[in-house]
């Protein structure tokens, strides 16, 4: 698998929408596209959505923006010219939702939608979970209301404008001398879930910077000094709750385990045959289709992986 059909394939970085950034601030011009039954809209809520869901495939369900009274955020538009927004509501239970919907949450279809349906998903999502968290300014605790289309906060107090948060965070399969990988449990995960490393890049830290460290600091394992054995892949949107993924590729120079034992309690390196017999046996469970993760074992492993190695 090359780096660049790593790229294409992650399934949370896809969508099809022009983001159309210059309306968000055009009140005339956004007050015509709620009000035109051609534009659709997509129903949030704590990370899901109204859809129809088969085996397959999965499909949002949408409703004309002229029948829709809601905070509204706007999505962007398609090659048609038609306008997308996100509606916002406290409960999968709101009377302006059809009762015979069926939410879905996006973990757990992100796989079966669309380009476009998962790029919407992704970004209301996201502003969904930062909106629930900023209703208040975080200055002087008064009441924020919605600004430029739902892509900004404005306190009624202080005028202070507040925007969406996304907090960058690494992710790596890190190799050793004889090409094994690193793969590690986390405390809160069932006995034989594994995944790669990853951890936030804290502030005033570069990506790199953060990987060494995180790496180090979780299963005890120091990554080469040199700058060409970190590789830098691609990036995915993780809207659990704000975090953007950075996955990497990075060579161990000391492949000694000493896992903290707080964050990770098991970590162990291994060849593609070790992991394909342990998955076969249902002795290790692999990181969902979904993420990043799951994608960087597979490149690193040559080819996609059965779906039932997933853990559920």
């Amino acid at each position: 698998m090359t780096d660049r059909d790593l790229l294409s394939t992650l399934v949370l970085a896809r969508g099809t929408l022009d983001r159309a950034a210059q309306f968000r601030a055009d009140q005339a011009w956004q007050g015509e596209r709620r009000a035109d039954p051609a534009s659709q809209v997509m129903w949030v809520c704590e990370g899901g959505s109204p859809m129809l869901v088969t085996d397959t495939a999965a499909e949002l369900i949408l409703t004309p923006a002229n029948d829709v009274d809601a905070e509204l955020t706007f999505l962007g538009l398609d090659d048609d010219d038609v306008a997308y927004f996100a509606a916002h509501v406290d409960d999968h239970q709101d009377a302006r939702v059809d009762p015979n919907s069926t939410w879905k949450h996006l973990r757990a279809t992100g796989a079966l939608l669309s380009d476009r349906d998962a790029g919407m998903m992704v970004t209301a999502v996201a502003i969904d979970n930062w909106m629930r968290t900023h209703r208040r300014c975080p200055r002087c605790g008064d009441v924020t209301h919605a600004h430029h289309a739902g892509w900004s906060r404005v306190c009624v107090s202080d005028g202070t404008e507040h925007f969406p948060r996304t907090d960058p965070a690494i992710i790596v399969l890190v190799t050793d001398s004889e090409d094994r990988a690193l793969l590690g449990r986390q405390a809160v995960w069932q006995e034989g879930f594994f995944s790669t490393l990853a951890g936030f890049v804290e502030s005033g830290e570069s990506a790199e910077a953060a990987l060494r460290r995180e790496v180090f600091e979780e299963s005890g394992v120091i990554i080469s000094a040199d700058p060409a054995d970190i590789l830098y892949l691609g990036s995915q949107p993780w809207p659990f709750p704000c975090s953007l993924m950075l996955g990497f590729h990075a060579r161990a120079s000391d492949p000694t385990i000493n896992v903290d034992g707080s964050e990770i309690v098991e970590a162990m390196w291994v060849s593609r045959a070790e992991l394909l017999a342990a998955c076969e046996k249902g002795e290790v469970r692999l990181p969902p289709s979904i993420s990043i993760a799951r994608k960087l074992i597979e490149r690193w492993y040559g080819s996609a992986l059965p779906e039932s190695f997933s853990r559920a």
